[in-house]
């Protein structure tokens, strides 16, 4: 006979509880009896819920997802033991930490000696068949181990194992054994053991893929872009997922919840909701942490190349190692010539900041500073300086300007979650420059602006 365990399985009892006599009293005996006569066995272990609304439902589902993504965080290393010899099968280091799988199997299989021999209890978190869990300290880690017929499951943590957690492995080592039976039957008979396929096995039952590294799919179908722009938390998601990426090519999860946290204010296991269903959709790819290290490492030898490919267009454009050789330029000038070189720096740090090129301005500017503290020129050093300060003003402008307008449109249009990201820059830029007054009363107004759209949301 083949027996199978249904988790999570909904039930509609098909009675509107207003009308029905046995309600809330008989639900569970009522639900037990339904059950049964269409062929399950129930034990005394059966937990019922009532899930009031989809509000509920989609409550309950955040908070699992959310459980998901602290058990993978937790895990370490994944090690599959060959129950009978005590070899190891497999180790996958989820972390990408080093640790010697046999000499922990000579540990564990100590420890499970001596623990039977003394008749230790041993902790479970319910009766289950014959197998046993198995916990303790190896180093640093917390170790919980389960046998099934052919293996001996490890899990390394950093903190001790959820019931959730025990859940998984509950499920996962008779899968497991029933999907890789035969290679662990040769293993047994001819000492030959080939893990192709499982490491992939392992990723997907654990769900290991949630602290990979990161990307954003290149084509994403019509109908789903449709829903991310239709919802505030996704499209957010989204939107700040692709501005990780114009650092580094890959980002991870944590730190994208991290990021949206502080713009949202809402509860980590809603934001982390919406990025799982954009992982689900495959509009947010995980990719492996040794591809993501090569993206980066060619990404940064193609810039240091297209760096030394172009030249300059022309002696206003400064690469850092023109400063270099402007301080080597300047060592044999005398007082004079160093203030007609000043003059001619200011020149063209105006000409710059004319065409708004801001940051180029700005170099001319330090390097004109620079010459006049090299000759102790109190009065260039002032005027420079007040050049410096204005420049960095102006910019500063522009920014907050950007911002606040940006922050206006995108809450007339309903994008609240874009309006008070901007509104947060803004805030920045107020809060940090010296030149605006703490008693500014934007500062004030757009404070009450991200509380008002975060009740919004």
């Amino acid at each position: 006979m083949v027996y199978f365990e249904i988790n999570r399985l909904g039930f509609n009892c098909g009675k509107i509880k207003e009308k029905c006599s046995k309600y809330p009293k008989f639900c569970m005996t009522c639900i037990k009896n339904k059950l049964k006569q269409l062929g399950f066995e129930i034990d005394s272990n059966l937990k019922v819920f009532e899930v009031e609304s989809d509000e509920r439902r989609i409550k309950m589902e955040q908070e699992l997802i959310l459980r998901k993504f602290s058990d993978v965080l937790n895990i370490r290393h994944v090690i599959i033991i060959d129950k009978e010899s005590g070899l190891t099968l497999l180790n996958y280091p989820v972390s990408g930490e080093e640790i010697n799988a046999d000499l922990l199997s000579g540990f564990i299989q100590a420890n499970i000696t001596f623990s039977e021999s003394h008749e230790v209890s041993y902790k479970s978190s319910q009766p289950t068949r014959d197998h046993k869990y198995y916990e303790f300290q190896y180093q640093n880690f917390n170790i919980l181990l389960r046998d099934g017929e052919f293996i001996r499951l490890c899990l390394m943590l950093d903190n001790k194992a959820s019931e959730n957690m025990r859940t998984q492995v509950l499920h996962f080592i008779p899968d497991f054994e029933e999907n890789f039976q035969q290679d662990l039957i040769n293993f047994r008979t001819a000492g030959m053991f080939y893990f192709k396929n499982m490491v992939d096995y392992i990723i997907d039952s654990f769900e290991i893929k949630l602290v990979f590294p990161m990307t954003l799919t290149q084509s994403i179908p019509p109908t789903i872009l449709e829903g991310i722009n239709q919802n505030q938390i996704q499209n957010a998601i989204f939107n700040i997922a692709k501005e990780l990426l114009v650092s580094k090519s890959f980002f991870f999860i944590n730190n994208l919840l991290n990021r949206v946290k502080k713009i949202v204010n809402l509860d980590a296991s809603v934001i982390l909701y919406e990025i799982y269903q954009l992982v689900e959709n495959k509009v947010i790819i995980p990719t492996k942490l040794e591809a993501a290290v090569s993206n980066l490492e060619m990404s940064q030898e193609a810039q240091e190349d297209k760096i030394a490919k172009y030249k300059p267009i022309s002696s206003i454009i400064i690469k850092d190692s023109d400063f270099e050789e402007f301080k080597e330029s300047i060592e044999d000038l005398d007082e004079k010539s160093a203030i007609n070189v000043i003059r001619e720096l200011i020149k063209k740090g105006k000409s710059a900041e004319k065409n708004l090129a801001y940051q180029i301005g700005e170099k001319e500017y330090k390097k004109a500073l620079f010459l006049a503290k090299e000759f102790n020129l109190k009065i260039e050093i002032d005027r420079i300086s007040n050049m410096l300060l204005e420049l960095d003003k102006q910019v500063k402008q522009i920014e907050l300007d950007f911002n606040i307008k940006a922050a206006e449109n995108a809450e007339k249009s309903g994008d609240y979650i874009n309006s008070i990201q901007h509104y947060q820059k803004a805030l920045k830029i107020l809060e940090s420059f010296l030149i605006y007054n703490i008693s500014d009363s934007r500062i004030k107004k757009f404070k009450k602006k991200i509380i008002k759209l975060r009740e919004e949301i």
